[in-house]
Order: C-alpha cells, then structure tokens, then sequence
C-alpha cells in the first residue's frame, strides 16, 4: 500500500503512471501553509547573524556567511507586504537555488517534505494581496491546503 497525498492508499497497480508527483518542502508563515520544489532546496539552516546590506529592498534582511559564500537573506513576510515577525527558535533559513542563483528565505518554521500528484493541484488563485502574484499553484494534501510558491517570481 502507498500512502498518497490525499490520505488515500492505493497499490502501486492502481496508479496511472502517467501522473507526475511533486516533491516539495512545506513551511509556514503565519497562519498559511506555503512549499517550493525540493529540487530548488540547497538546505535549511538554522537563524543566524545576518549582516544588514545598505540601501537594499525593505524585504532584504541582509547577508550571511554560508561556508565561504556570501548568501543574501529575504524576509519573506515582508516580501509578502506582511509585518515582521518575532523570530523563535523556529525560525529557519531556507536557501535555494533559484536559476543558479543562491538565496535565503526565512520561513516562521519548516513542516516537512511532501509529495503531490500533479491532479491534486490547481492552479493559483488571482490577484496580488498575500503574495498570490509569487503562486504557481494550491496543492491538496490531507485536508489542507499548500500555496505552492515560484520562486522565480518571489525572487525576481
């Protein structure tokens, strides 16, 4: 028996092989439940000392030292036109790779990695208040719902 996104097992047998399935990373922000591709995910690290950058985007936190490269940090809430938040010992980074470019996203927390038949997504709502611009799509996955994020667009 695998066990599917909607909660539903099914045998193998059963399975069209022709849908596709998502691997994404989910996390939150606020209230709402939002993921990227996990193949765009370099690694989620813990919050650390973020260098502040003059003159950046407001949504810019800063920069980190990551190993030896100098990674820029996003505040997604404020990338949304949401108000910061306090961070807690939830907080995480995420860094992702994004068209070869490497960037960090700070997240409330990081739920976990799920897949996603391609038919238990729709696609993104319309309209621009809560960062809709920056979906690519709602993913359904035991009963809730996950904004599916484009990075490219978030980023861009």
């Amino acid at each position: 028996m695998i066990q599917t996104a909607d909660g539903i097992g099914s045998t193998t047998d059963s399975m069209d092989s022709m849908d596709e399935v998502f691997q994404v990373v989910s996390f939150e922000i606020g209230d709402e439940e939002y993921a990227v591709d996990i193949l765009e995910v370099q690694e989620i690290i813990r919050m650390v000392e973020i260098t502040p950058v003059p003159k950046a985007p407001h949504y810019v936190e800063g920069v980190i030292n990551l190993r030896g490269k100098v990674i820029p940090i996003i505040d997604i809430r404020l990338r949304f036109g949401m108000s910061a938040a306090e961070r807690t010992k939830e907080t995480r980074i995420v860094v992702v790779d994004v068209s070869r470019i490497i960037i960090g996203i700070i997240v409330d927390s990081v739920s976990e990695v799920l897949r996603i038949p391609s038919n238990l997504i729709e696609p993104s709502p319309s309209g621009k208040q809560g960062g809709t611009e920056f979906h690519k799509g709602v993913g359904r996955v035991d009963g809730r719902l996950l904004s599916l994020l484009s990075l490219d667009r978030l980023l861009g």
